[in-house]
């Protein structure tokens, strides 16, 4: 089917009390994985894209691709920027056939950010995109977003409220303590649930969860197995995730968790079958990984089924 917007999946979802996963892609593998377990799931699914996938494979490469699977899907898919911080580009994805953008003005004054939302809003709206922005600071790596303790800042209620009145965004991304990468805590986590029921509150648009993989200690392990090094890796628990979705995410961001099961899966290939050389078969071993943890995302929150 033709791709939908964010804000279709994501006005269903909180209707219907659970959460669609938003998956970066930045290959044919990646997005052959994410859209045929969503099918075998029946999950409408988000497919993501930083702007560094985009330089990586090619705005036009990358567009295509992901519509024409959309087309042969037989559920809901949206094809999304994720972090959109470079004006042209987010344009350039306006004119390429994405159907959501995300505008991350959260590194500016919050006065600038409303400027900057606003007016990406006005342009997407115009040609039937969706936009989501960001309010309040992640700490952590994710491509070319980088963000140090110093610089994090929880999402203020009442500057949510303000924030979504005046830039008429469809969805908003808050800080509740998750982060980016694979090292998102040192100790025991802890988010902000107070704080986001208080959003959830007084907001009525669909909220969203970046720096949510779970990072789990059987992928870190099943990789360090085969060679890799991911000394300290942690991430969000299920149990946080259930948590937040019930006081109000709609739309959980996964990209960590991909990664590091694509490179357990490829490492323990090339281990077993060493005389193998066909890049389809070593890549289809890291594919089949990463469907492994999307349907366990898909389970996890909630979508299963509800495409």
């Amino acid at each position: 089917m033709p791709l939908v917007t964010n804000k279709d999946v994501q006005v269903e979802a909180k209707g219907g009390g659970y959460a669609v996963g938003a998956f970066n892609t930045t290959n044919l593998e990646i997005t052959q994985a994410i859209i045929e377990t969503a099918t075998e799931k029946r999950s409408p699914v988000i497919v993501a894209t930083s702007q560094s996938a985009i330089k990586y494979a090619g705005m036009e490469e990358l567009s295509l691709m992901v519509r024409k699977m959309a087309e042969r899907a037989p559920i809901p898919v949206t094809l999304h920027l994720d972090h959109g911080t470079d004006y042209s580009i987010i344009i350039g994805c306006l004119r390429s056939g994405w159907s959501s953008v995300m505008i991350d003005g959260s590194s500016h004054p919050l006065e600038e950010n409303i400027a900057l939302t606003k007016e990406i809003v006005k342009v997407a709206h115009a040609v039937g995109v969706s936009v989501e922005a960001e309010l309040g600071r992640l700490m952590g790596i994710e491509d070319e977003i980088s963000v140090d303790s110093r610089e994090t800042s929880l999402t203020d209620p009442h500057e949510a409220v303000r924030f979504v009145e005046e830039t008429g965004c469809d969805t908003l991304a808050v800080a509740i303590g998750t982060s980016h990468g694979a090292y998102k805590f040192k100790g025991e986590p802890k988010l902000a649930f107070d704080r986001l029921e208080e959003i959830a509150e007084k907001v009525s648009i669909p909220l969203v969860l970046h720096g949510a993989s779970s990072v789990k200690k059987e992928i870190v392990e099943w990789g360090e197995r085969y060679g890799a090094k991911f000394p300290g890796a942690a991430g969000v628990p299920d149990e946080h995730i259930r948590k937040a979705i019930s006081l109000g995410i709609t739309k959980v961001n996964i990209d960590t968790d991909l990664r590091l099961s694509f490179t357990a899966g490829v490492r323990e290939f090339l281990q077993r079958e060493p005389e193998v050389f066909d890049p389809r078969k070593i890549l289809g071993a890291g594919k089949g990984a990463m469907k492994r943890v999307i349907g366990q995302k898909i389970d996890l929150l909630g979508s299963g089924e509800k495409g």
